[in-house]
């Protein structure tokens, strides 16, 4: 019996030390303060009640607090989750957006089609080369068209002139042949 009192006294002076230990110790530590402060018989631990009923509901708050705060870290990460969602349908309509306008900047619309500038440059330099093709063509046209008009009235002028020295040799001869028919015509009556 004396080693019960003593067991007893030696357990209320240890007991609020332990006490304040079970605060900051963890769950394992906590049975195992239970564990060593309890009683033995035969082999068996006896253990009191209300330290068993202290630590379960200790237990049981960890857990509950445990629970609260997978909750709450899993409402966090839904939220994360839903806020990368969002995040990634943003970046994906910018990345659109990007190669949409890219596509846009490095193309030209021309009568309604959408060409590459590459392919607007070849074409622009292919009609540049065609319309100044036609204009030397046309220029080369024009150029002998004078020329062919510049010897025509040259051919013209010459012509003239000798249809103006034709048309007086012919009214010279035409005066001669007058004059000789008139000639004629005087010894004729004079005869």
């Amino acid at each position: 019996m004396k080693s019960i009192y003593l067991f007893c006294i030696v357990l209320f002076t240890v007991t609020p030390s332990f006490s304040q230990q079970k605060d900051t110790l963890s769950i394992k530590g906590r049975f195992d303060v239970i564990y060593n402060t309890s009683n033995s018989y035969k082999e068996y631990k006896i253990i009191k009640k209300s330290r068993l009923n202290t630590l379960r509901n200790r237990v049981s708050d960890s857990i509950n607090q445990l629970n609260n705060e997978l909750d709450v870290k899993g409402q966090k990460i839904n939220k994360l989750e839903q806020d990368l969602n969002n995040i990634n349908k943003v970046l994906l309509k910018n990345i659109a957006e990007k190669t949409s306008a890219i596509r846009l900047q490095n193309s030209i619309f021309f009568f309604g089609i959408e060409l590459d500038k590459s392919s607007y440059k070849i074409m622009a330099w292919i009609t540049f080369i065609l319309l100044v093709g036609v204009l030397c063509y046309f220029i080369f046209k024009y150029k002998n068209s004078y020329l062919i008009i510049l010897a025509a009235k040259e051919d013209l002028l010459q012509a003239e002139d000798e249809l103006v020295k034709f048309k007086k040799k012919s009214i010279e001869s035409d005066q001669k042949l007058r004059r000789q028919l008139q000639d004629e015509i005087n010894k004729q009556k004079g005869v």
